[in-house]
């Protein structure tokens, strides 16, 4: 059965983004950016489609979950007879001066609160929206084991615990006592450069916590549901594009209209619609800024001839958003067919607002 979409919490780094599940599953990531192929599908599917499962080995395991003040670092609490965990999941986000689009980090922090449990992983990488079984190969040590998937164009390495090939698929179990952390860190990475080095994760989950509560500060709003604004809006940041300034309608593509219904489209692109509304709500809230952004993206998406205007275009301004259906997807509830880009891009659509 599939997982309730409201079950799933958004991280990002404002370049892409990912869904965690209540279960903590990993089940929706496209890399390097929103609108990449995916590496983890199950969203779409199943595990067989992309998945990186990491949650207590006890089946009776509870949890709650909540993110650290406003940023998009989750915090899992998981308590049983034996003791209680933490799991912090986050994706580093860099200042404008130093992003790195040549790789990608997700990071799961275990950290140990009471008493004493043991941690199951499975991990299924899937490139290519499921189309791409990867070679994978075990690197690093005993003390500081590492495991690389490699298909194509793309590369992942996964750092901070062992992992053992089980049917297609690799898993593993850590056990952590009250006061230990334990990390455990994607990195995405071109498969024609060398990995990249581990990041120091404590240095980064500082920056990233300290990026998002600044941004989070500047929200000009004094009125009811504060908190459910804030929230709101934070979003609307993750899905700006950090550097391009495009804005995406959403972080996911092929969820049905209808549950097993054929209105599945990618939404993954910059509706001039959408993210007019957008900028009309973060205008509201202070943030002139992101308004001057998206409209520099605007002059560069439409530039040339004003009959060849679209209703969307691709995050840094595409406008060959050719629509295809993915058979190696079975779609949310089996919701099919499973559509990649949007041929609405090529429609006239008079009374939209943008």
């Amino acid at each position: 059965m599939a997982v309730p979409i409201e079950d799933y919490a958004l991280l990002s780094n404002c370049r892409t983004a990912a869904l965690i599940s209540r279960e903590g599953s990993l089940d929706w990531l496209c890399l390097p950016r929103l609108d990449s192929p995916s590496a983890f599908a199950a969203l779409l599917g199943d595990e067989g489609n992309g998945r990186w499962q990491l949650r207590p080995a006890d089946s009776d395991a509870t949890c709650t979950r909540r993110y650290d003040e406003d940023t998009f670092v989750l915090i899992t609490r998981w308590t049983t007879d034996d003791g209680v965990v933490e799991v912090h999941d986050f994706m580093p986000i860099e200042p404008d001066a130093q992003i790195d689009v040549r790789r990608t980090d997700l990071i799961r922090r275990v950290v140990g609160v009471s008493g004493s449990m043991t941690m199951q992983q499975k991990l299924t990488i899937r490139f290519d929206y499921s189309r791409g079984m990867p070679w994978m190969r075990q690197t690093g040590s005993k003390k500081h084991p590492c495991l690389v998937a490699m298909a194509g164009p793309d590369a992942i390495a996964i750092r901070g615990a062992a992992l053992h090939p089980v049917d297609h698929q690799h898993e593993g179990e850590l056990k952590v006592q009250a006061g230990e952390t334990q990390d455990l860190h994607l990195t995405w990475f071109p498969s024609h450069r060398d990995m990249p080095d581990p990041l120091d994760v404590d240095d980064v989950l500082e920056v990233t916590k300290h990026w998002w509560q600044k941004w989070a500060d500047r929200i000009e709003h004094h009125g009811p549901h504060h908190k459910k604004v804030v929230r709101s809006l934070l979003i609307l940041r993750a899905l700006t594009n950090h550097e391009t300034g495009g804005i995406a309608a959403a972080a996911t593509m092929a969820l049905p209209e209808d549950i097993g219904g054929e209105r599945n489209w990618d939404y993954r692109y910059v509706w001039l619609r959408d993210a007019a509304l957008t900028l009309e709500a973060l205008l509201d809230h202070g943030f002139l800024s992101v308004a001057e952004r998206w409209r520099e993206w605007l002059l560069r998406a439409v530039a040339g001839d004003p009959s060849d205007l679209q209703i969307m275009y691709g995050l840094a301004g595409e406008r060959n958003l050719g629509e295809w259906e993915l058979d190696e997807l079975p779609g949310y509830e089996a919701s099919a067919p499973v559509r990649v880009g949007n041929g609405a891009a090529t429609q006239y659509q008079g009374r939209c607002r943008g």
